[in-house]
Formats: C-alpha cells, sequence, structure tokens
C-alpha cells in the first residue's frame, strides 16, 4: 500500500473513529498480513448501496416503471460505475495486496478496487451510521449519475447488435482482434466487428469485452442508417 489514510479519508470525506475498520475494508483476500479480508465489509456494503440507489432512484424517477427503475440500478451499481469512481479518488493505491497481485496488476483491476469500494461503504456504515454511507454514495455515486448512465457503461451493445442483424437478414457479426498492446496487466485491445466480410466498427478498451462493446456500438450506429429497416447486402 502506497498511498496516505488520512488523504483517503479526506477523499472520502469521512473520517474513522476505528481506522482498523478501514484496514479491513482495504484488505483483499490474497493478502499475506493475516488481516480479515474484506469480502464480509463488501458484502455488506453491497446491501446498503442498492437499498440508497433503490430509493433515490424510486424518490426521483416517477415517471419509470420496475424495468426501467432496474435498469438504472444496474448500471450505478455495477463493477465498471464502481470502478469509475474508485480510480477518482486512486482507492487502488491504498489496498493491502499480496506481492503476487500487486505484480498481476491488481492495483488496476475493476474487481477489486470495486469489491473495496462497497467493503468501505459497509466500514462507515459501522463506524458511523447509515446516513454517513448514504451521505457517500449520495456525494460520490449519485451525484455523477448523468456520468455514468450517458455512456451506459453496462449496456449490452453487442447484444442489441446480434438482434438487429438477425432481424435485418444481415447475418452474424464477427469480431477481430486488430491490435493488441502494452504489458500484461496495462493491455489495450482494439477489436473490429465484420459484418458479411467488411468492417462496420472499430473499438478500444482496456480488456476484450470493453473494446468488442465499442465497436459494437459504433457498428450499430451506422447500420441503423444504412439499414433502418429489412435491408439487403451491405
Amino acid at each position: 500500500m502506497s498511498g496516505n489514510l488520512s488523504s483517503l479519508q479526506s477523499e472520502l470525506g469521512y473520517f474513522f473513529k476505528d481506522i482498523t475498520l478501514l484496514k479491513t475494508a482495504l484488505t483483499h483476500r490474497s493478502s499475506k498480513k493475516g488481516e480479515v479480508s474484506n469480502e464480509r465489509l463488501e458484502f455488506l456494503g453491497d446491501s446498503i448501496l442498492g437499498m440508497v440507489v433503490s430509493h433515490f432512484l424510486y424518490q426521483n424517477f416517477p415517471e419509470k416503471e420496475e424495468g426501467g427503475l432496474t435498469k438504472l440500478k444496474a448500471i450505478l451499481v455495477s463493477e465498471q460505475s464502481l470502478s469509475l469512481v474508485a480510480k477518482s479518488i486512486d482507492l487502488g493505491d491504498y489496498i493491502y495486496l499480496s506481492s503476487e497481485e500487486e505484480k498481476s496488476g491488481g492495483r488496476e483491476k475493476s474487481s477489486i478496487i470495486s469489491d473495496a469500494y462497497e467493503a468501505i461503504i459497509g466500514a462507515i456504515f459501522l463506524d458511523g451510521d447509515f446516513f454517513q454511507s448514504e451521505k457517500l454514495i449520495k456525494e460520490q455515486i449519485l451525484s455523477r449519475l448523468d456520468e455514468l448512465t450517458e455512456e451506459k457503461i453496462s449496456y449490452n451493445y453487442k447484444g442489441e447488435l446480434l438482434e438487429y442483424l438477425q432481424f435485418s437478414n444481415l447475418g452474424l457479426p464477427k469480431y477481430k482482434v486488430v491490435e493488441e498492446i502494452g504489458p500484461d496487466h496495462k493491455k489495450v485491445f482494439t477489436i473490429s466487428v465484420l459484418v458479411k466480410g467488411k468492417i462496420v466498427g472499430t473499438g478500444v478498451g482496456r480488456s476484450k469485452k470493453e473494446a468488442e462493446q465499442k465497436a459494437a456500438k459504433v457498428a450499430l450506429g451506422k447500420i441503423r442508417k444504412t439499414h433502418p429497416q429489412n435491408a439487403g447486402s451491405l
């Protein structure tokens, strides 16, 4: 761990009375120091996060039905959204990891830092109260609702592209890795999606999944313009 816990607490807007709770929230299961890992706190924080987000959406989107609320919630509590928020406060710098996990790029892994963020929510609840954890969620996640939902971080563009192509009788999409650069823990992938042998979209991401989703989003926009209904060949 390279970060100072006072700096982290300033970023969180909350100072712990029992600092061991924060240390536990930052302890990944790979840590060899013998401390209890953050998995139980993550479980607690996940439940609190879900309740706060659900209540917020229910109050602020009266026009949305259950399905729409569920989709919004899924985006806001997703690993991608939480890791984006966690990275904005450099949370990865503070996590206790094994040397092996650190060498493999653990401080940058979305799964690890999003889990730690949820654990911090749980730790604040135990150290303070529900309203302190709610305050953190509102200030750092819900205040960024437009940003997080605008990009549709967890939206399945690949699935929508597949359905659109099948409906338009354009066959199945094929994804091809165009470029793969960087060390193992900081790979950057460039992937193109082809329809009937032609490239219709290209995306770049830190994972193949992210790059494929971005490529599918580009392709979907293009095909909707050139084939607005049932279409012939490209």
